[in-house]
């Protein structure tokens, strides 16, 4: 299928996604949400639906293990907002990458800090 295509349908069900999630879950295993990222195989069988959650370690997993048992759920009503031949399987997954680039920026900030060494000054005193 076409890679535009498929762009613009991860798009357009990250963005329905979303809506779904924040309208229409009543579950509370599931925190607070962001989906960062949506992709569809190229035969619209399948959507791999990566998600961040703030929380514990447990809540990340309660929110994934619910958004995993809603997901028939969310798949009808994906069905009802998009017109497409075929409605992907959902599958959400964790996706750390905001936590991992939040660290990186704290130890950058730390590293901005710290007093550099500059050896040719400490052999000149």
């Amino acid at each position: 299928m076409n890679h535009i295509r498929i762009e613009r349908i991860n798009g357009l069900i990250r963005d329905e996604l979303s809506s779904i999630i924040k309208g229409k879950i009543g579950d509370p295993r599931i925190g607070f949400v962001t989906i960062t990222r949506v992709d569809v195989s190229n035969d619209l069988k399948r959507a791999k639906v990566f998600v961040s959650v703030f929380g514990s370690l447990r809540e990340k997993e309660e929110t994934i293990n619910g958004l995993n048992w809603a997901s028939k759920f969310i798949r009808g009503q994906l069905g009802l907002r998009i017109r497409l031949k075929r409605i992907p399987e959902i599958v959400f997954y964790h996706d750390d990458s905001i936590e991992h680039g939040s660290r990186i920026n704290a130890i950058l900030d730390q590293l901005a800090q710290a007093p550099i060494a500059n050896p040719e000054l400490e052999d000149n005193a």
